[in-house]
């Protein structure tokens, strides 16, 4: 397929690494130019462009960038071809982003890009941390591969994102609607937890959208305060370890 990413945080390197990895023609851009980007995302054959090309002849979008900057980039989103599929990873943080009124009166955060982009996405990618998406990739069939939720009102575009998903090293789970992707927001037990295909049912549906706030919140206050001791040693799923203790 023909694949443009926008954004190169580590979410995006590592999609553009993988995907163009399987064979995808694979476009990567930034806010600041090709000439910027991280020579991981280009490793295995993906083309640095500017972020005015990368939405030229695609036939999906992949958008990993900080969710404030959302509504900065529908100018570029309003290029698209009609049929594209639209690939969002956000997540919101308000001590990070500003607050957002609609996000924080409840408004869904892909519902709410959904209306900055004057189109719906798809949200995958966003409830994994980036430490296990670049370590834990393993084939279809083991039976410890991570599940990655996928959610979108288009049948079609959520099968796309699906197929992705899998392709790079991940079982995809098929999440319903977008209205229901409040349940693999930050604060939710889906959310960094790294479960598998025969666990991610039940950890999204045991999400409480009253706590989910509270709980997102609370994980950036203790976090912060255990990484000011940057002595000891800790494991390498110190953060999903402690996702799970938060959010469940």
């Amino acid at each position: 397929m023909k694949i443009g990413i926008l954004g190169v945080g580590n979410i995006g390197t590592t999609l553009a690494n993988r995907l163009a990895s399987v064979g995808h023609h694979v476009k990567v851009a930034n806010s600041r130019g090709p000439e910027t980007l991280p020579p991981r995302a280009l490793s295995t054959g993906a083309t640095g462009v500017t972020a005015s090309e990368v939405v030229v002849d695609v036939q999906v979008l992949v958008t990993s960038v900080p969710f404030a900057r959302v509504p900065e980039i529908r100018t570029l989103i309003e290029l698209l071809p009609d049929d594209a599929v639209v690939i969002d990873t956000s997540n919101y943080y308000p001590h990070r982003d500003g607050n957002i009124d609609a996000v924080d009166r409840g408004q869904v955060e892909s519902l709410w890009v959904s209306e900055q982009f004057g189109r719906r996405v798809t949200k995958a990618w966003n409830a994994i941390f980036t430490g296990s998406f670049d370590s834990k990739a393993v084939p279809p069939g083991d039976p410890a591969r991570v599940a990655i939720p996928v959610a979108g009102d288009n049948d079609a575009h959520r099968a796309v994102a699906m197929s992705l998903v899998n392709e790079t090293g991940f079982d995809a789970f098929d999440a319903g609607l977008l209205e229901n992707s409040w349940r693999q927001q930050p604060g939710t037990p889906a959310f960094c937890t790294d479960h598998t295909k025969d666990q991610i049912s039940d950890v999204l549906a045991a999400a409480d959208i009253s706590r989910s706030i509270r709980r997102r919140d609370l994980m950036v206050e203790v976090n912060r305060e255990i990484l000011r001791d940057p002595t000891p040693v800790r494991p390498a799923d110190y953060m999903v370890q402690l996702h799970r203790v938060f959010n469940t």
